[in-house]
């Protein structure tokens, strides 16, 4: 009876994001909404640890994050003009994809589904970012990664004070530092543009 319960509650899983609206979605909704299915289904793999809905939508909205900031990241190595723009964008391909790992490990291992690319929002702003060009650049890339920095140092801040699952606070905590370091570093390059 078991092993029946696992293929059925993995067939519906696809079926719920193989829905009739899903191709109007972005990729963190579709991962939201499996992940939505997979908390109430009654079969969970033996393998997988239980995880809450706020631990999901943390892990979904960490890994939106990250895929955005190594999109961004990439865009600056290519267009940036401002050689500390560009060695910022090397930090951020290298530290946020190692974050970006680390965040796959403990979804997979908590059946959580995340999102394959960035989100809409996400995708727009590297479009429209992508449409500028020299100073105008990198001045809009530095903007973008000093507020996208500090919503997301204020969105981790608040997952360490009610994530209650170990590792993932630990990896919560163990990343606050490395974001507040972003965002000194991107700020001092901000005061020092012209």
């Amino acid at each position: 009876m078991k092993k029946t319960m696992i293929p059925l509650a993995a067939a519906a899983i696809l079926l719920a994001s193989c829905g009739n609206n899903q191709s109007s979605k972005d990729s963190v909704e579709k991962a939201d909404s499996a992940n939505t299915v997979k908390a109430d289904s009654p079969a969970v793999a033996k393998e997988t640890i239980k995880t809450d809905p706020a631990c999901s939508e943390f892990l979904v909205k960490a890994a939106n994050g990250g895929l955005a900031e190594v999109k961004l990241a990439q865009l600056a190595k290519d267009k940036a003009k401002d050689s500390a723009v560009q060695h910022f964008a090397d930090m951020m391909i290298t530290d946020h994809g190692g974050a970006n790992e680390k965040v796959k490990a403990l979804a997979a291992e908590r059946n959580v589904t995340l999102p394959a690319e960035p989100g809409e929002d996400e995708q727009k702003k590297a479009s429209d970012l992508s449409k500028k060009t020299g100073a105008d650049f990198d001045k809009a890339y530095v903007n973008a990664m000093v507020k996208g920095h500090e919503e997301t140092l204020d969105m981790f801040k608040k997952a360490s004070a009610k994530i209650t699952d170990a590792p993932v606070k630990a990896f919560i905590d163990n990343t606050i530092p490395v974001i507040e370091h972003h965002l000194m570093r991107i700020k001092d390059i901000k005061k020092g543009m012209k």
